[in-house]
This record gives structure tokens, C-alpha cells and sequence, in this order.
């Protein structure tokens, strides 16, 4: 199952989905980024996520939204690297919560793929999520993490064939990603209807391995929603909109909004809305 899948497991333990929650590294600056990663772990009531999925800034985003593509340039501009991926891994294992790195493969290729493996393992990290990078051409990945007993966290959407879907869940270690709807990142009104579709394919392919469904949520009633259907919800634009209102108010180490959200998540995915 991985590391990552044992977020899954365990949240299923108690009658619950899981609850996945993004945020970049190095924004507003790398160490109250730390801190906003180890309130993801808290919420307000001590309830927080299950897994914490870090994002690395990239400069040609290509699949986020405009609320990530707003945080990680300003990380960018502001000096984080990719080295500091290693220390926000380290936040949230050190807060006891697993987590992943989702990252575009350039840097990973660039840091060289051995070498980020091993750092990121010796980081406490559990696995990576490759949003841009397929099985068929991830045979250096596949070896690393073989190596590392990491887990690899690939994509799928609406629109993967049927072999394609195949061919992904099985190259998968940990769980799979499923992309509710079609297009980059970001909060929606209302998660797409095609996601219990995606979700009944899978489950079609293999009836055990964890399904994280991302791309849309914004509130613990939506969370409590997909976790009817799929293993768990994964939140990301929602929660870095909290940072960015924060820093656009001038008051970027004021994580109360962070908080707040993560509660409702947190709520939400027990069934209390």
C-alpha cells in the first residue's frame, strides 16, 4: 500500500475518508510556509489532515490555477528553492502527518532523479505526485522509488482510455489521483459530476488501491461529498487562497483563515455537515 496509502487505510479505520490537503513550499516565505504546513495538521480543534501533499513553485505552471500559479510565483520572486521542498517534508512528518511532494518532473530531472529520491527520503517523505509525467516514460522514476520505498502517486481524469487508466493504476504505489474535472487547478462552486464515474473506473481496474479525488474542493460539505464515493478529498486552491488574502492584508504569518478551512474540512469529512 506505501506510506501515503496508510493515510487512507487509516482514515477508513474510522469510518471516514481521508483528507488531503496542498500547500507550496516557500509561500509567503519558506519558514511561516512551514508553519502554515503544520497547521494543515491541526486545524483549529486539533483535527487536521491526513496527508499533506507539498508543492514545489515552478516557473511554467502550466496545470495550476490562477491562485497557485499567484502563490508560487510570488515564492518564486522570493527566493525559495528546491532544496527547501526537503525542509517542509520534514514540518509535516515532524507534526506527525505523512506527506508527498507534488511536483512537475523537470525538477526532479534537474536535480537528478537519484538524488532527489534519496533527499526526499531521508526527509521523512513518503512518495511524490508527477502531475506531468506518464508510466510509459517514468522508467528512471519507477527504479528510484523501487530503491527508496517511495510511493509514486500518478494522474488520472475523465478522459484516460481504458488502458491508459489500466496501465496508470497499475504503475501507481500508494493510491491514485483522480482529477474531477478537465483543465488546471482550482476551488470550485461544485466538484464535477464525471468524478464518481472516474472513480467507479477504477475501481473497475482495482477494487482495493485508495482513490484521492482532487481539482475543486473548497468546503467540508463538498469534501463529505466525494468521500461517499472515493477514499479521500484532496483540497488545494481553496487553502493557499487563505495565505494569499493573508499576505495581500499585509498580515502573511496570520494563518487564522488556514485554520478555520482546515477545520471545516476536517468537519465535513466526519460527517458533521
Amino acid at each position: 500500500m506505501g506510506r501515503s496509502g496508510q493515510a487512507f487505510a487509516k482514515a477508513a479505520a474510522e469510518g471516514r475518508g481521508a483528507l488531503v490537503g496542498y500547500l507550496p513550499v516557500g509561500y509567503p516565505d519558506v519558514p511561516t510556509s512551514h508553519a502554515a504546513i503544520r497547521a494543515l495538521t491541526e486545524g483549529t480543534d486539533g483535527q487536521g489532515v491526513d496527508l499533506v501533499e507539498v508543492g514545489m513553485p515552478y516557473s511554467d505552471p502550466v496545470m495550476d490555477g490562477p491562485t497557485v500559479q499567484r502563490a508560487g510565483t510570488r515564492a518564486l520572486a522570493r527566493g525559495v528553492r528546491t532544496t527547501d521542498i526537503f525542509g517542509a517534508v520534514e514540518a509535516a512528518v515532524g507534526a506527525g502527518v505523512p506527506a508527498v511532494v507534488m511536483t512537475y518532473w523537470n525538477i526532479v530531472e534537474r536535480y537528478g532523479v537519484e538524488k532527489f529520491s534519496r533527499d526526499l527520503a531521508n526527509a521523512g517523505g513518503a512518495g511524490l505526485i508527477t502531475p506531468d509525467l506518464t508510466p510509459d516514460e517514468a522508467q528512471e522514476w519507477i527504479s528510484a522509488s523501487d530503491a527508496h520505498d517511495l510511493d509514486r502517486i500518478f494522474l488520472v481524469s475523465p478522459s484516460s482510455t481504458a488502458a491508459r487508466l489500466e496501465s496508470t493504476v497499475a504503475a501507481c504505489r500508494g493510491w491514485v489521483y483522480a482529477t474531477a474535472v478537465m483543465g488546471v487547478t482550482g476551488a470550485r462552486a461544485e466538484v464535477s459530476s464525471r468524478a464518481p464515474e472516474l472513480v467507479a473506473r477504477i475501481r473497475e481496474v482495482d477494487g482495493d488501491v485508495p482513490v484521492g479525488v482532487g481539482l475543486g474542493v473548497s468546503n467540508g460539505a463538498q469534501a463529505h461529498e466525494i468521500t461517499r464515493y472515493a477514499s479521500g478529498a484532496i483540497v488545494g486552491s481553496a487553502l493557499v487562497n487563505t495565505l494569499l488574502r493573508a499576505d495581500d492584508a499585509g498580515t502573511p504569518d496570520d494563518l487564522s483563515g488556514l485554520r478555520e478551512l482546515v477545520a471545516d474540512l476536517a468537519s465535513g469529512i466526519r460527517g458533521n455537515h
